[in-house]
């Protein structure tokens, strides 16, 4: 019985549109974590400044808390600890596994059957919140193993990822992949094949990284299902006349189970149900490493939002089967740059989103795109040069752990051709948080966000 009240409840909350499961969606150092931790902080806190969040400037908002969540299955994301490393000026860890965790927001409706039957209204928030490098797997679901093998390989040999696996690639070739399975060779290369992922992730600030269990295991540590990698180009009949034992036919079991068991389980349980959601894009990061790193940011974003449920939702759809109606594409560190160059940052990720924002706007999807910071890093100031002022920004490099004043290279406003892309490039260095006088977290345009998220559900 308890259970069947506890599910009526949470029927009747969705059908008031009282309840919200965010998906909080970014690729690897998008900074996911920071804008959780950012988002409840300031939803928690009565002396947060919001000006363009509705329910603070209507003085309608009552107060927010943590309560617990539902599915007591998952690991629930540890908030005071990332707080606090954000308050102690460090930037918290990446996410490493599944965490989620429920907010509830008390506000006084202002319209509305809520308005009539109430005067204090309750939004309950899910978020969800997951490894950037578990999100890239989703689109070999659309591939046989002799795609992604081939189409892997071939990313092993082109820039930026070569030459950095000229000696992966050697061995590859010389290898006879129909000969017996050793399986501790099979282990050692494909930890080589992770420690190149590794350099292409954190070096090249490249994105199509797969097997994303590989580099981020989770509970998988070492488990044989996502040891696996590309070899040379392959056809179906290579791959029909290899050996049970062999190592080729190893590695596309080893292939297809991890899409079974672990791509489309994780898929199945966790992608389902999400009403809203926000993907987070470090364009600046991209930027910084190249044209190449930029395009392929971009090409697996738009391969990403194929995986999602997308459409308008009403009262049925959000009672059993709940789509996503709204999408908030935000390129994240935005204080990174001058501040007459925000709105640069927000046009280059409007540009490189255009077609996938084209499809969503057909199925009914509100889309909008931003330039934020979940937490600030740097403060603006002035500076004098040969008479002239300069827009800079100022705060602890991560680099070179001093104090910086920077003059920040200007944004494209769209993807530059081969042939246009600046000869040295664009440079931004990393910053740590900067933390207020009051020793709380500031933000740029988390108000904005956080308005267009869940505006429309706290009326």
């Amino acid at each position: 019985m308890q259970k069947l009240r506890a599910k009526a409840t949470k029927l009747v909350k969705r059908g008031l549109d009282q309840h919200v499961k965010l998906a909080v969606t970014g690729l690897s150092k998008s900074g996911k974590t920071a804008f959780i931790t950012s988002l409840i902080h300031h939803l928690t806190n009565a002396k947060s400044q919001m000006p363009f969040f509705s329910l603070q400037q209507q003085e309608r908002f009552i107060a927010g808390k943590l309560v617990g969540q539902d599915d007591l299955s998952v690991a629930t994301f540890d908030y005071a600890h990332a707080l606090s490393e954000l308050q102690a000026g460090r930037w918290p860890e990446s996410t490493n596994r599944l965490n989620t965790l429920r907010l509830n927001l008390k506000y006084k409706p202002s319209s509305g059957l809520r308005s009539h039957l109430t005067d204090v209204a309750t939004l309950t928030i899910d978020i969800f919140d997951y490894p950037g490098e578990w999100l890239l797997d989703l689109p070999m679901l659309d591939e046989s193993f002799i795609e992604w093998n081939n189409r892997q390989f071939a990313l092993l040999k082109k820039s930026p990822r070569y030459p950095h696996s000229e000696a992966f690639l050697a061995k590859l070739n010389q290898f006879d992949w129909s000969q017996e399975v050793d399986y501790s060779q099979l282990k050692a290369l494909a930890l080589e094949f992770r420690d190149l992922l590794l350099l292409f992730k954190n070096q090249c600030q490249l994105t199509e990284l797969q097997p994303g269990r590989l580099i981020m295991p989770g509970e998988l540590e070492d488990a044989p299902i996502t040891l696996f990698f590309p070899v040379k180009t392959i056809d179906h009949q290579a791959l029909a006349n290899a050996p049970e034992n062999s190592y080729l036919f190893t590695l596309k079991q080893r292939f297809e189970q991890y899409k079974k068991d672990v791509v489309k389980t994780f898929y199945s349980n966790f992608f389902g149900g999400f009403d809203r959601q926000i993907i987070l894009v470090d364009l600046l990061g991209a930027l910084d490493k190249g044209r190449d790193a930029l395009v392929e940011q971009s090409d697996v974003l738009k391969s990403l939002l194929k995986h999602f449920d997308y459409g308008k939702s009403g009262f049925l759809s959000r009672l059993f089967s709940p789509k996503i109606d709204k999408i908030l594409f935000a390129a994240n560190k935005v204080d990174h740059l001058s501040v007459e160059h925000h709105k640069d940052l927000a046009l280059l990720l409007n540009n490189l989103i255009l077609d996938a924002q084209n499809d969503l706007n057909y199925q009914g999807v509100t889309v909008e795109t931003m330039a934020m910071s979940s937490v600030k890093a740097t403060k603006q100031v002035k500076v004098t040069e040969n008479g002239q002022a300069l827009n800079c920004i100022f705060g602890k490099s991560v680099e070179s752990e001093q104090l910086l004043t920077y003059l920040p290279s200007q944004p494209p406003m769209r993807l530059l051709s081969e042939e246009q892309w600046p000869e040295n490039g664009f440079s931004f260095p990393s910053f740590y948080p900067l933390l207020s006088k009051q020793n709380t977290l500031e933000h740029v345009r988390l108000d904005h966000a956080i308005e267009y998220l869940i505006g429309d559900k706290v009326l």
